[in-house]
Protein backbone atom coordinates (compact mmCIF):
# COMPACT_ATOMS: atom_id res chain seq x y z
CA UNK A 1 0.00 0.00 0.00
CA UNK A 2 1.01 3.36 -1.14
CA UNK A 3 2.28 5.66 1.61
CA UNK A 4 1.62 9.47 1.52
CA UNK A 5 2.98 12.57 3.34
CA UNK A 6 0.45 15.78 3.41
CA UNK A 7 2.42 19.13 4.16
CA UNK A 8 0.58 22.07 4.70
CA UNK A 9 2.76 24.50 4.71
CA UNK A 10 3.51 28.80 5.09
CA UNK A 11 6.61 30.11 3.48
CA UNK A 12 8.15 32.80 5.53
CA UNK A 13 11.18 33.27 4.19
CA UNK A 14 11.07 32.36 0.48
CA UNK A 15 14.91 32.66 -0.93
CA UNK A 16 16.16 29.91 1.65
CA UNK A 17 13.10 27.88 1.63
CA UNK A 18 14.31 27.36 -1.84
CA UNK A 19 17.21 25.06 -0.94
CA UNK A 20 15.12 22.99 0.92
CA UNK A 21 12.94 22.50 -2.30
CA UNK A 22 16.00 21.51 -4.42
CA UNK A 23 17.54 19.45 -1.80
CA UNK A 24 14.24 18.07 -1.02
CA UNK A 25 13.15 17.14 -4.31
CA UNK A 26 16.42 15.20 -4.98
CA UNK A 27 16.04 12.96 -1.50
CA UNK A 28 12.25 12.29 -2.32
CA UNK A 29 13.48 11.03 -5.56
CA UNK A 30 15.76 8.44 -3.74
CA UNK A 31 13.53 7.39 -0.91
CA UNK A 32 11.20 6.11 -4.10
CA UNK A 33 8.39 9.34 -3.90
CA UNK A 34 7.36 11.78 -6.05
CA UNK A 35 5.29 14.83 -5.32
CA UNK A 36 1.50 14.44 -6.48
CA UNK A 37 0.91 18.12 -5.37
CA UNK A 38 3.29 20.99 -4.96
CA UNK A 39 0.95 24.21 -3.98
CA UNK A 40 -1.31 25.07 -6.99
CA UNK A 41 -4.62 26.86 -6.81
CA UNK A 42 -7.12 25.78 -3.79
CA UNK A 43 -10.05 25.95 -3.41
CA UNK A 44 -11.48 25.51 0.68
CA UNK A 45 -14.79 23.76 0.48
CA UNK A 46 -15.43 22.87 3.99
CA UNK A 47 -13.91 23.77 7.30
CA UNK A 48 -10.48 25.60 7.43
CA UNK A 49 -6.86 24.89 7.25
CA UNK A 50 -3.92 26.06 9.09
CA UNK A 51 -1.58 26.84 5.91
CA UNK A 52 -1.86 28.23 2.55
CA UNK A 53 0.46 25.73 0.58
CA UNK A 54 -0.13 22.28 0.16
CA UNK A 55 1.93 19.28 -0.86
CA UNK A 56 1.31 15.91 -1.47
CA UNK A 57 3.94 12.99 -1.70
CA UNK A 58 3.58 9.75 -2.41
CA UNK A 59 5.92 7.01 -1.72
CA UNK A 60 5.66 3.23 -2.10
CA UNK A 61 4.70 2.63 1.34
CA UNK A 62 4.24 3.98 4.52
CA UNK A 63 7.47 2.14 5.70
CA UNK A 64 9.34 3.86 2.32
CA UNK A 65 7.89 7.93 3.60
CA UNK A 66 8.80 7.27 7.48
CA UNK A 67 12.81 6.21 6.18
CA UNK A 68 12.51 9.35 4.14
CA UNK A 69 11.33 11.32 6.89
CA UNK A 70 13.92 9.28 9.66
CA UNK A 71 16.39 9.43 7.04
CA UNK A 72 20.32 11.33 8.08
CA UNK A 73 19.72 12.97 5.15
CA UNK A 74 16.48 14.62 5.44
CA UNK A 75 16.82 15.32 8.79
CA UNK A 76 20.19 17.32 7.56
CA UNK A 77 17.46 19.73 5.20
CA UNK A 78 14.81 19.80 7.79
CA UNK A 79 16.48 22.37 9.81
CA UNK A 80 15.74 24.84 6.61
CA UNK A 81 12.21 24.11 6.57
CA UNK A 82 11.79 24.44 10.33
CA UNK A 83 13.97 27.56 9.97
CA UNK A 84 11.78 29.11 6.78
CA UNK A 85 8.70 28.17 7.65
CA UNK A 86 5.65 27.07 9.45
CA UNK A 87 4.64 24.14 8.77
CA UNK A 88 2.31 20.60 9.53
CA UNK A 89 3.25 17.10 8.23
CA UNK A 90 1.32 14.02 8.43
CA UNK A 91 1.81 10.72 7.21
CA UNK A 92 -1.11 8.81 5.91
CA UNK A 93 -1.27 5.04 4.69
CA UNK A 94 -3.30 4.39 1.74
CA UNK A 95 -5.24 1.40 0.66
Amino acid sequence: MPGYIIAQIKVNDPEPYKEYVRKNTELVEKFGGRFLVRGGNMKILEGEIAYPRTIILEFPSAEDARRWYDSPEYEDIKSIRLATADSTLILLEGT
